[in-house]
């Protein structure tokens, strides 16, 4: 009976967005436990974000390709910044740096996460789980952005309080994976999957 719980995200998609952050290692527990879950999981991840964790941890954790990059070969016919989205029934942004918020926030489409963010826009809900310093997160242009992704019906997890990578404390470490789960599992189980696995 538990097994069954678990699967309560059975023919969900989830696109996981991943951008250039040090808690982009928590990621792939969160990841990890979208698969558990039963969720069909894609990943998406910055130029950044491969500097901090491998490409090849997403395609081993989800069995699938991970999208790096706008510029697909050019016998996938696939526009690379609307496939992903297509079939999502959630696009899921963590860990969401000050950077790829503002450009949320600006509308612009200048590399893989943002041209996502803006084609993922009517097509499913979008979370981000921001991660960043205490005084940028606290910055006025963040909260200011954060506020416009709001209005226009994005979803925000965490930040939390807590010790930081530069060795600091406050709030702006992202929110624990479990924590991310559950946001997930409160936003996709409002409505049927778009389409069965």
């Amino acid at each position: 009976m538990a097994g069954n719980a678990e699967k309560t995200l059975d023919k969900y998609e989830v696109l996981v967005a991943v951008t250039g952050g040090i808690a982009g290692y928590k990621v792939a527990d969160l990841v990890s436990k979208l698969v558990a879950a039963g969720a069909g999981v894609s990943v998406a991840m910055s130029e950044a974000a491969t500097r901090f964790v491998s490409p090849l941890t997403f395609q081993t954790l989800t069995q699938r390709q991970v999208y790096t990059t706008l510029w697909l070969p050019s016998e996938d016919f696939r526009a690379g910044h609307l496939a992903p989205t297509e079939l999502a029934d959630l696009m899921v942004v963590a860990p969401a740096t000050a950077d790829i918020i503002g450009k949320f926030a600006a509308g612009l489409a200048d590399d893989l996460i943002s041209s996502l963010g803006l084609s993922a826009c009517g097509s499913c809900p979008i979370l981000l789980a921001p991660a960043m310093n205490t005084r940028m997160w606290l910055a006025p242009p963040v909260q200011a952005n954060i506020k416009t992704l709001r209005d226009w019906g994005w979803h925000v997890v965490g930040p939390d309080d807590g010790r930081l990578a530069c060795g600091t404390s406050g709030p702006g470490r992202m929110a624990e994976p479990g924590d991310i789960l559950q946001a997930v599992r409160n936003l996709l189980l409002q409505k049927p999957p778009k389409k069965a696995k």
